[in-house]
């Protein structure tokens, strides 16, 4: 990168509303899946979706925290400055099915977390401002927190089976 890329978040308010973003992106996410998972009787996943949800929006106020009296600014969703369609945490529907079991919600979310860690590095590594460079190392931090956790939390499940049993009733799309 150059110091002249667009893609590059060169100061703490900028930063902050990427963060803010971010974090709440998943959230919705989560939340999303959780919902989806109850519409299709599967509670356990929709629970530990929520859990997930939870855990974001607390990070998510965490960062609003850092962002009082702040004057941030409005950011397109065109304009972010992260590489992939979504927010980095937010994840995509890809490899989500109504019949996942917790293994499978947990490895969804440890790769979330990781993009919000590689795009927090990343800020840290190449923004030109040393107070954004800081806080988002700090924040790179936090996100490997999370995925410490996560893998914790995987190391330590006991399900009975990882992999999706055969849908005996699939849904029917038309055709």
């Amino acid at each position: 990168m150059n110091e002249n890329d667009p893609s590059i978040i060169r100061d703490i308010p900028d930063f902050l509303a990427h963060a803010i973003a971010l974090e709440f992106e998943s959230v919705e996410r989560y939340q999303e899946l959780a919902d989806s998972m109850d519409v299709h009787n599967n509670p356990r996943v929709a629970e530990l979706f929520r859990k997930l949800a939870h855990y974001g929006e607390l990070h998510a106020h965490e960062i609003e925290h850092h962002a009082l009296g702040i004057d941030l600014p409005e950011i397109s969703p065109w304009d972010f400055k992260w590489c992939t369609p979504e927010g980095p945490e937010s994840g995509t529907l890809e490899g989500v099915h109504y019949m996942m079991n917790r293994r499978q919600v947990l490895e969804y979310a440890l790769c979330n977390e990781q993009r919000g860690r590689d795009f927090y590095a990343g800020v840290a590594e190449f923004s030109p401002d040393e107070g954004v460079r800081e806080l988002a190392a700090e924040f790179a931090r936090e996100e490997t927190e999370h995925v410490n956790i996560l893998k914790s939390w995987l190391l330590n499940l006991v399900e009975p089976d990882s992999v999706r049993p055969a849908d005996l009733d699939p849904p029917n799309i038309p055709e």
